[in-house]
């Protein structure tokens, strides 16, 4: 038996499970990256010889792999939200973004700066590294398929993937920042850096973002669905794979346009939900990236499972596993529960969207793309040893937590409805 042998097994079963996994674990406490990250750690303790990935020594192959599984999946949760975009209708998403995500930013690195000893660009790095949600691992709480029922579009699903699918593309200011100030302190402190930060990296790169991805959104959505030319009409032909192509084009221009990517795939999705909202197209593309998207997040998880036992912890000190607890436990809940303070949503529905801010690939894609950048003071291996403990952390954690939570929320807003019809 040869390792490419246990590789092609490896891929094999792997595929398999993410078909048949999301079914098994369904309504349980247990989710699909639970059992691929569990997977991986099993098959790198037996005696196989399988290879771990290390994203210091193979960062550009980590940063390219997790890109691609953010891009498809921010595709994936812009076409699924069926609510109207609207600064009213969304106002919980400009709440998360506008209170929760900086305030995370900040406290972040103040725990990295006050308790590890960091320099202050490290654990700048580190706060903006966590700070972002994941649309990748939400599947238990965001919204379903496009055209879903009303329950599938509650507030609580919507607030935590309108919050994942822009919040990742948001991050890249505060990675630059602390880009930024990793250089100004090789070269001697200064604050010069600052001003063309929030003109180019704050400013500028969110505003061509947003243009080009919904310029490209109009123009793919005009196409699908209004074209004079049938061959053009690529809806009434329903191929489902034409969303990586909408996904890869919208990234692709964005970048060499000097734009976040992130934030343009995600708006060019919304815009091409908008276009035509309740034809069943939607649901095809949906359904073609959310494969697409669990085959990348099963790949991932058996990878950093293996990683885990290689040694990806070896540097990981006390202090930095409680800053990695802290951040799940006390940041993320406290800051997600102060920006919606003043919504319509009740209690607990309020409790569960401050504390399902789920820690996943769009973080491990930023701390490789910045170590690619920077070294940050020779960090590397504490950064990541953090980084994968918080990830791993709430895969387990709100990934047994998820389906209960939901279900209760659910259960409970079919009583109030039946007790009203009473």
């Amino acid at each position: 038996m040869t390792l490419s042998d246990v590789v092609y097994v490896c891929l094999g079963l792997g595929a398999l499970g993410a078909a048949v996994l999301p079914r098994v674990v369904s309504r349980r406490p247990l989710s699909l990256p639970m059992v691929f990250l569990a997977a991986g750690v099993l098959i790198e303790l037996l005696p196989v010889g399988v290879p771990a990935v290390d994203p210091v020594r193979d960062r550009l192959w980590v940063e390219h792999t997790t890109e691609v599984c953010v891009i498809v999946s921010l595709m994936g949760a812009g076409l699924a939200i069926d609510r109207p975009f609207g600064w009213r209708r969304w106002s919980s998403a400009w709440r998360l973004l506008g209170i929760t995500m900086p305030l995370t930013v900040a406290a972040v690195a103040l725990l990295a700066w006050g308790l590890l000893d960091w320099p202050p660009a490290a654990a700048l790095l580190l706060g903006a590294v966590l700070a972002p949600t994941d649309p990748v691992l939400a599947g238990e709480v965001r919204v379903g398929e496009p055209l879903g029922t009303e329950r599938d579009e509650d507030e609580v699903r919507f607030s935590l993937t309108s919050e994942a699918g822009l919040n990742d593309g948001l991050a890249f200011p505060f990675v630059y920042a602390a880009i930024a100030l990793a250089a100004a302190a090789g070269t001697g402190w200064s604050a010069d850096w600052i001003g063309s930060w929030a003109l180019t990296d704050l400013l500028g790169k969110c505003a061509v973002g947003l243009a080009v991805g919904g310029g490209i959104g109009w123009l793919l959505g005009w196409m699908f669905f209004r074209a004079r030319a049938p061959e053009l009409r690529l809806s009434e032909h329903m191929e489902g794979f034409v969303a990586l192509g909408a996904t890869f084009v919208s990234y692709g221009i964005t970048e060499v346009l000097h734009g976040y990517g992130f934030l343009a795939v995600f708006v060019t999705a919304c815009v091409i939900r908008a276009a035509e909202r309740s034809h069943g197209y939607h649901k095809v593309l949906h359904e073609f990236t959310e494969q697409i998207e669990r085959l990348l997040t099963a790949v991932l998880l058996f990878l950093l499972g293996g990683y885990l036992v290689a040694g990806a912890l070896s540097a990981l000190t006390l202090l930095g596993a409680v800053v990695a607890v802290v951040v799940l436990l006390v940041v993320r809940p406290l800051t997600g529960w102060l920006a919606q303070s003043r919504t319509a949503m009740g209690k607990k529905e309020r409790a569960v969207v401050a504390v399902f801010g789920i820690r996943g690939i769009g973080s491990l894609f930023y701390l490789s793309y910045a170590l690619g950048q920077d070294p940050f003071g020779g960090l590397e291996r504490e950064l990541w040893a953090v980084v994968a403990l918080t990830v791993v952390l709430s895969v387990v954690l709100h990934g047994a937590m998820a389906s209960p939570a939901i279900g209760h929320l659910d259960r409970r807003r079919d009583s109030a409805e039946l007790g009203g019809r009473s």
